[in-house]
């Protein structure tokens, strides 16, 4: 989902977060992939500041970076600001288990169901197998 660069935009929020949103956070930041970032307007004695994030789609955790990961779970007061692009970092990528993008090794049905033998001392289990020694 695409949004205009400084709109103050709530996505997937439910009518309560929303409203609570609305009248109780004030907007941090977004990062590269449009989530918004919010934290309580008013300060609170003797507790922490709630921090929340609105999803830029689906509301799935690991597509929070590591900089705003760091910044919603108070390891750092401020969110960390990315430096410039270093040839060995890669970006950050959501979870991809149980998508079509997750890792499926070589004997996997969708990858055609087909692997090398076992090699060594190696041999499948099948309820026909006489009992072991």
């Amino acid at each position: 989902m695409d949004h205009a660069p400084g709109r103050a935009y709530i996505g997937r929020m439910n009518l309560s977060t929303r409203i609570f949103t609305l009248l109780n956070g004030r907007r941090v930041g977004r990062d590269a992939a449009g989530n918004v970032y919010y934290e309580d307007k008013k300060i609170r004695a003797h507790t922490r500041t709630r921090r929340w994030v609105d999803y830029a789609g689906p509301p799935e955790a690991t597509k929070v970076p590591p900089e705003w990961h760091a910044w919603l779970h108070y390891t750092t007061d401020a969110p960390i600001t990315v430096a410039a692009p270093r040839p060995w970092i890669k970006a950050h990528e959501p979870n991809h288990t149980g998508s079509a993008e997750g890792y499926r090794p070589a004997g996997h049905d969708y990858m055609g169901g087909k692997r090398a033998a076992a090699t060594g001392d190696y041999e499948a289990w099948s309820p026909d197998s006489p009992p072991g020694p």
